[in-house]
């Protein structure tokens, strides 16, 4: 389940997603086929996000990767800050 700044995250990831030509065309196959899953399981759409090789794929877009990263990089859980 996706709660709290995660949020956040995917409204982002969606919206790079449409500046991401590979992307782009894997889901324009996937919706011309009208599957969920391209490619044997390689590529799959889950909810709203795409999935490549069952991890979500996040988009070529610097922003949104450097955020991810300070998101799960400066918490407790990861053993240090910063």
């Amino acid at each position: 389940m996706i709660e709290g700044p995660e949020i956040n995250i995917v409204e982002k990831i969606k919206k790079a997603r449409s500046k991401d030509e590979k992307i782009v065309k894997i889901v324009k196959e996937m919706e011309k086929a009208r599957v969920k899953e391209l490619r044997g399981e390689e590529w799959k759409i889950e909810g709203e996000l795409v999935l490549k090789e069952g991890k979500i794929y996040i988009p070529k877009d610097v922003e949104v990767r450097a955020e991810i990263i300070q998101l799960h990089h400066d918490v407790l859980t990861a053993g240090h800050r910063g």
